[in-house]
């Protein structure tokens, strides 16, 4: 059995927003598996050295020379001709029964996976930025209490605003998370802040537990001057928070 010669390669024709860069590696095994499948030893190395001649003659080409897919092509070829050498007699080639094709095809639907979970999240991330800029327009966003995830609305918030600190989430964030309120309720939502929320709002959020409990029963509008420190002074006002607990044991 024969088989065809390799046909002039063209380019691809670009694709419109592609969601991942076009792989000509990946595209070379994927034809040559599916040239590969049903066929046997003896096949798989005649086109093993139809492959071989073919890299020969691009190797004379200097725009050939470096051809990514051509490569991946012939090494593919060889992996199959290498299957089938140990194979069971008169064993022909089948992609569905190939571990090394598998395990790329689980990969790849799990990078699938992923990238539609990060474009939902991306999505929910945007809606919920918006839900809040309404809330502060109406000036009721300290009644709102914050949600899973609400730390990434706040850096796109402030991506929206150019990299400005926006003061009133941060502060709202960091009552929230002093006064255990929303997702913060949960002992893991507090611990996973440490990694999501930046210094400043970790500093404010200690300070006001431990002025809370120095003072009990205090006015959370009468503590906006922790607010100014923790933005300007975040580790000194977190070392203040340490020493006031200090104090308080």
């Amino acid at each position: 059995m024969t088989t065809p010669r390799r046909t002039l390669r063209r380019p691809l024709a670009p694709l419109a927003a592609p969601r991942e860069p076009v792989d000509p590696a990946r595209i070379g095994r994927r034809v040559v598996r599916r040239r590969a499948r049903g066929m046997d030893a003896v096949a798989v190395a005649q086109a093993l050295e139809d492959a071989r001649f073919d890299a020969r003659q691009d190797s004379r080409h200097e725009h050939l020379a470096e051809d990514e897919r051509g490569r991946a092509e012939l090494a593919e070829w060889e992996r199959i001709d290498q299957l089938l050498a140990v194979a069971a007699p008169n064993a022909v080639y089948d992609p569905d029964s190939d571990d090394v094709v598998q395990a790329e095809l689980a990969a790849d639907a799990a990078a699938a996976a992923a990238r539609e979970a990060e474009i939902r999240e991306a999505a929910w991330v945007a809606a919920r930025a918006d839900e809040l800029q309404a809330l502060r327009e109406l000036g009721t966003l300290e009644q709102t209490e914050p949600r899973t995830g609400d730390e990434a609305v706040r850096d796109e918030l402030t991506r929206r605003a150019g990299g400005y600190v926006q003061a009133d989430v941060d502060a709202w964030l960091a009552h929230a998370l002093a006064a255990h309120l929303g997702h913060y309720r949960d002992p893991a939502a507090r611990e996973a802040a440490a990694g999501l929320l930046t210094p400043p709002v970790l500093a404010h959020a200690a300070v006001l537990v431990e002025l809370a409990r120095l003072v009990p029963g205090v006015d959370v509008g009468q503590l906006a001057f922790a607010a100014r420190l923790a933005t300007t002074e975040p580790e000194a006002v977190g070392d203040l928070a340490v020493f006031l607990a200090r104090v308080r044991s």
